[in-house]
């Protein structure tokens, strides 16, 4: 295979619909086959079935590369109204449309098609691409990655998170945190309420303290002062209890999340609940027994913490040609690789607000502005 331009590896990677629910494999072995012509090594790191992660590395097999990261999946285009089919590539005023683009296999098929000119440079430390899956759904699929460059590869010196920043270099995120609530209350007779546990209106003041939490963290705000909005923020999303309004509910649970400033105390929210828990539930089991109050946490994304002096902040303004770093509250992988020990930015071309919507595009200069980048970096590793 010949070396390709980054619209004609684009329109190849937005072909493949890796929608969540679908598997990426497809996508995988087509980019291993691109790979392969160009003799540059690869492994998977498999997720579950049907999903994996590839790890490439184009220079010599010694620490302290740079990783180049991204993920393969998209999210649904289910009931948007979109100009031209998403899976096939669009070139319009200076934009390409379609699924992925910005969100985000645009910097991946910057990083593809550069891989020519990164095996022709004299590098003396390697450039690892990092192609992971499932990241939509809670950054689940890139973990077991992550695991194995900290338990049995060479030790890259900083990662490069692709995600669509307008080509700026951010340093910091939110974490999000998803919980789980279910309260088991007393079947009883609606006239009977002395003799029943309304799992739904305990779950009320469950919900009523998350809202008084809510308002406390946004009092707290953001010492920073970078962060929108400027404080942790707290929610529920989905509820469902009951069978009948004549019936004392016996379940009712909720989901709900936070997504906290990197510097929060990330058990402040699960000690206070706790605490009510332990007020709540005596008097639920006057009633009876086999009541309570359950929270399980179901998923948590760490937040990337500023590191100012690291070398991925370093790099990361000396190839974009930055003198200041910005924070987002969306959450990405970078800050999985930050708990390993490796420094992290996110740096990518597009624009997040083009994410997920239809007609979702990216700029051409953007993608242009990005192989700068990558080539910027790549010089550091020579």
């Amino acid at each position: 295979m010949q070396g390709l331009s980054t619209q004609e590896v684009l329109a190849r990677l937005i072909a493949f619909d890796t929608t969540t629910r679908n598997s990426n494999l497809p996508l995988i072995a087509w980019v291993e086959s691109y790979l392969d012509s160009f003799n540059v090594p690869h492994l998977r790191v498999d997720y579950e079935p049907g999903k994996t992660n590839l790890y490439a590395t184009i220079g010599p097999d010694v620490p302290g590369g740079i990783v180049l990261s991204g993920h393969t999946d998209v999210v649904p285009v289910d009931g948007q109204v979109w100009q031209s089919n998403p899976f096939i590539l669009a070139e319009r005023d200076g934009k390409y449309f379609g699924r992925g683009t910005a969100d985000m296999k645009g910097f991946i098929a910057v990083a593809l098609a550069l891989v020519p000119r990164l095996k022709a440079m004299n590098l003396k430390t390697p450039v690892h691409l990092a192609l992971s899956c499932d990241e939509e759904v809670g950054c689940k699929g890139v973990r077991p990655l992550v695991a194995h460059m900290r338990d049995h590869l060479k030790r890259p010196r900083a990662v490069f998170v692709g995600e669509p920043t307008s080509m700026k270099v951010v340093n910091g995120h939110k974490s999000a945190v998803t919980f789980s609530t279910e309260v088991k209350g007393h079947e009883a007779h609606s006239s009977l309420t002395h003799q029943g546990v309304n799992a739904i209106m305990v779950a009320g003041e469950v919900i009523s303290e998350i809202n008084t939490l809510r308002k406390e963290l946004i009092a707290v705000g953001d010492p920073s002062g970078r962060f929108d909005p400027p404080y942790s923020t707290i929610h529920v999303g989905v509820i469902s209890g009951g069978t009948a309004k004549n019936i004392i509910p016996r379940r009712c649970d909720f989901q709900w999340e936070t997504r906290l400033l990197p510097t929060a105390d990330r058990d402040f929210v699960p000690a206070r609940l706790e605490a009510l828990r332990l007020r709540l539930e005596p008097g639920m089991k006057a009633v009876a027994e086999d009541v309570g109050i359950t929270t399980t946490k179901t998923n948590e994304v760490p937040g990337l913490r500023p590191e100012p002096d690291s070398v991925a902040e370093s790099l990361a303004l000396q190839a974009t040609g930055a003198n200041a770093t910005h924070a987002v509250s969306y959450c990405t992988e970078a800050g999985l690789f930050q708990t390993i020990g490796i420094p992290a930015v996110i740096c990518g071309p597009g624009n997040i607000e083009q994410a997920h919507k239809p007609d979702e595009f990216v700029a051409i200069e953007q993608l242009k502005l990005c192989e700068d980048f990558i080539l910027r970096l790549a010089r550091s590793c020579t």
